[in-house]
C-alpha cells in the first residue's frame, strides 16, 4: 500500500490533495488574530535611572532616634541603633522586675544568656546555699558587654517564647 504523500512525490504531483490541507476553523482564526495582536504590542521602554534621580526607598527600619527616657536612673547608650527591641532607641517598652546579673554567653544573634546568683537559708543546717538561675535576655546593637561582666536587665512584654528580658546596661 502506497501512501497518499508518497503518491504525489510518485506521481511528481506538488500540489498535495485537499484532505491533507488544513481547513481553518474559528479556533486557528482566533488564536492567529490573538498572535498577530501580541506581535504588534510594544513594551516600554525602561529609562536608565540617572545617579541624582535615584527613587527613594522606603523601608520599615526605623531611623537612629535620639536615645529616651525609658524611666530607670541608667547612663544612656552613647552608640545609636535601629533595633525595634532597644528600650532607648525602639518602642520597647520595660516594665516589672530589674536585677543585676552576670553575662554568659553571647552565642546568639542579639540574645544573651545571663546568670543571677542567690542565696538560700536552709533552716536545718542553719547554713546558707548558692542557687543560680539563667535567663535570656536581649542585647541590642547598641550596647557591647563581654563575657563575665555585670549587667543590668529589666523585665519587658515577651520577644519570644524564652525570652522575657532586656539588657538597659551596665552595673
Amino acid at each position: 500500500m502506497v501512501d497518499k504523500k508518497e503518491r504525489n512525490t510518485i506521481t511528481g504531483g506538488d500540489k498535495p490533495e485537499l484532505t491533507d490541507v488544513k481547513k481553518p476553523t474559528k479556533k486557528t482564526a482566533v488564536a492567529s488574530d490573538i498572535k498577530t495582536v501580541q506581535m504588534k504590542k510594544k513594551l516600554p521602554v525602561k529609562k536608565p535611572v540617572a545617579a541624582k534621580e535615584a527613587p527613594v526607598i522606603r523601608s520599615r527600619k526605623l531611623k537612629a532616634a535620639p536615645a529616651r527616657n525609658i524611666g530607670i536612673p541608667m547612663q544612656m547608650p552613647v552608640k545609636r541603633c535601629e533595633d525595634r527591641f532597644c528600650p532607648y532607641h525602639g518602642k520597647l517598652s520595660v516594665r516589672g522586675i530589674i536585677l543585676d546579673v552576670q553575662l554568659v554567653s553571647k552565642r546568639m544573634q542579639g540574645t544573651v544568656v545571663v546568670k543571677r546568683e542567690r542565696r538560700h537559708y536552709i533552716n536545718k543546717y542553719q547554713r546558707y546555699e548558692k542557687r543560680t538561675s539563667r535567663y535570656l535576655a536581649h542585647m541590642p546593637p547598641c550596647m557591647d558587654f563581654e563575657v563575665g561582666e555585670m549587667v543590668r536587665i529589666a523585665e519587658c512584654r515577651p520577644l519570644s517564647k524564652a525570652t522575657s528580658f532586656v539588657v538597659i546596661g551596665g552595673v
